[in-house]
């Protein structure tokens, strides 16, 4: 199991949300194809054929939880994690 399929593993079992690291959670955004912009502190991640965009702001070295569930929703929506 690679570092991906264990960090998809710990998001969409929900149980540590505040415990993600920022830049894992990038690297998993860029893992599943999507571009990165950055503007100052925001993070914006947008993906061709997915309307919705992930917009992410560190808190320390973590994400914060609340956008932590927000690509969790967008990893079921469009069903990402079906791929591995």
């Amino acid at each position: 199991m690679g570092k991906h399929d264990k960090l998809l593993f710990q998001i969409l079992r929900g149980l540590s949300d505040a415990n993600i690291e920022f830049d894992e959670l990038c690297g998993l955004l860029a893992h599943f194809g999507f571009e990165m912009r950055v503007r100052g502190s925001h993070h914006v991640f947008r993906k061709q054929d997915v309307p919705d965009k992930v917009n992410l702001q560190r808190q320390g070295s973590q994400a914060k939880p609340y956008q932590v569930r927000q690509v969790r929703a967008i990893i079921l929506k469009y069903k990402f994690a079906e791929d591995k």
